[in-house]
């Protein structure tokens, strides 16, 4: 099928609009994942008092949930693989608009820490889900721009609505700002309703084996960049404060800015390159950010360089996610997407787990001058692999089933 796509068992032509209203839903609904996790990170000093804890607790908050949404991908897409799509996607809205609310309410950190649970669960389901309902919503021509539609949640959300909300937190208290981020995803789930498509969940007889799903032609090398990729980046981005302080630039904040509104135009630029250069763009993408690393490692302390060298890394690797992703939908197909991209949900959490240690090893020991040095072989393998799968993870031109 190459001009055509099926929603709700009607041919949609290509040349039909992109479903915004849909498209849009489940991009807040990624917003909605990302603010969620991230804003206790945000608000240690306020959240501890409170809940009669040091604020190293509160951020085990944040632990917890990366945690059960890496624990809770697999298994729980494996389980509701055969119900209807929206409604799974309803349960998970759902799920975040419980914990926040529970969390705006609860004056015991151990209840505080199960709401946290209860949302790494949706979130790892949410993530498995969001590219293959994409990618099932338009034709296989405009798939790759629906995905990166969808994934520009997340980068908003980083850039974006973490530093809102917690401004929101420090204006009317923290526990107002989770209040107002459950009533936001009750919202959520009724835009979900009325304007995301249903889709049929897997009929037992068609249902593939997790195992095969991984062996599928291309899936391993897709899942290999992931990582990859994933450990290099985070290597450096965990410990960019320490690294910033040693190349004599101070200001940290202004560089993580720089990083989140590169990221924004990289992922504007993925959109528009996406369905017609998708090996082209990842290329590009993983040969930037293998660029920048020996860049910081030389000349991090020459004035201007760390801040251009921050805001290019933010360019590649903005639009990087969602090429990756957008790779792995076409290798797996839509339908064993929500499958295939469980698997990516696990070595993402993982590539941001064995990063960030990696990183802090390498902080502990040779130093923060040495953390470009250790992240650019990582990234240079991910490049390596684009390279060499051309045929079946990378190719040229889209896949059109």
């Amino acid at each position: 099928m190459s001009t055509t796509s099926l929603v709700k068992g009607t041919a949609l032509p290509a040349s039909a609009p992109l479903p915004w209203s849909g498209l849009l839903a489940l991009s807040t609904a990624a917003f909605t994942a990302v603010l969620t996790e991230l804003l206790p990170a945000g608000l240690l000093p306020h959240m501890a008092p409170a809940l009669g804890v040091p604020e190293a607790r509160i951020g085990f908050l944040v632990t917890g949930y990366a945690v059960a949404s890496f624990a809770a991908a697999i298994p729980l897409t494996a389980l509701l693989r055969g119900l209807p799509r929206r409604p799974v996607l309803v349960g998970t809205l759902l799920g975040f608009a419980l914990s926040d609310a529970a969390v705006a309410l609860s004056s015991s950190y151990t209840l505080t820490l199960a709401a946290r649970l209860v949302a790494g669960c949706a979130g790892g389901t949410l993530w498995a889900m969001l590219a293959g309902y994409a990618a099932r919503m338009v034709p296989p021509e405009r798939r790759g721009r629906a995905i990166a539609v969808v994934l520009a949640g997340i980068t908003l959300a980083l850039s974006l609505g973490v530093p809102a909300g917690t401004a929101l937190a420090g204006a009317v208290g923290w526990r107002t700002a989770f209040g107002v981020l459950a009533a936001a995803a009750v919202l959520l789930v009724g835009w979900t309703h009325a304007r995301v498509p249903g889709f049929p969940g897997e009929a037992p007889h068609a249902r593939v084996p997790l195992t095969r799903v991984a062996v599928l032609p291309g899936v391993p090398a897709v899942l290999s960049v992931t990582l990859f990729l994933l450990v290099g980046h985070q290597v450096m981005y965990t410990y960019i404060a320490p690294f910033a302080a040693h190349a004599g630039f101070g200001r940290t904040g202004l560089v993580l800015l720089l990083f989140g509104a590169a990221t924004v135009v990289g992922i504007w630029i993925t959109g528009l390159l996406v369905d017609r250069r998708p090996r082209t763009a990842l290329l590009g993408a993983l040969g930037l950010c293998a660029a920048v690393m020996p860049t910081l490692g030389l000349a991090a302390g020459v004035p201007g360089v760390l801040p251009v060298s921050v805001a290019l890394w933010g360019l590649a690797f903005g639009g990087a996610p969602t090429l990756i992703q957008t790779a792995l939908v076409d290798v797996s197909g839509p339908e064993r997407a929500d499958l295939a991209t469980s698997l990516q949900t696990t070595v993402y959490n993982a590539g941001i787990a064995v990063g960030s240690l990696t990183g802090g090893v390498v902080l502990s020991g040779p130093g923060a001058g040495a953390l470009p040095w250790t992240a650019l072989p990582l990234v240079v393998v991910a490049l390596t692999v684009v390279a060499l799968n051309r045929r079946n993870a990378f190719p040229s031109g889209r896949h059109s089933s």
